[in-house]
């Protein structure tokens, strides 16, 4: 409902309204994020998940390798944390690309807490 301001005047003062109307800020929260995972598994070859990592995740090989080692040994790691669309993209970038080549390959993605 619009107020007209000459309403607002020709109101009594026994309403003990001022008339001024405060605009408030809406408080915006920043979007949720998801980690991206790699998930360890007995065939596919360690150079392939190596390349995957620089390729889609932009790591210089030795930060690729490294994060191989943890996959390989702690099976899984976290190799990017992205907005819901970014993270669900690499997801399927990764995947669509293991298949590709026929590897087993997992890649997922879960919301950051």
């Amino acid at each position: 409902m619009r107020l007209d301001p000459i309403m607002m005047a020709d109101r009594s003062d026994e309403d003990n309204d001022t008339g001024l109307l405060v605009k408030t800020k809406p408080k915006t929260k920043r979007p949720p994020m998801y980690k991206v995972l790699l998930l360890n598994d007995d065939f596919t070859p360690m150079e392939f998940v190596v390349h995957v990592l620089e390729r889609f995740f932009g790591l210089n090989h030795a930060q690729a390798f490294e994060i191989m080692l943890v996959v390989h040994k702690k099976g899984l790691a976290v190799v990017g944390v992205f907005s819901h669309e970014i993270a669900e993209t690499k997801v399927a970038q990764v995947m669509d690309f293991a298949r590709r080549h026929q590897h087993p390959l997992q890649c997922t993605m879960e919301k950051e807490e």
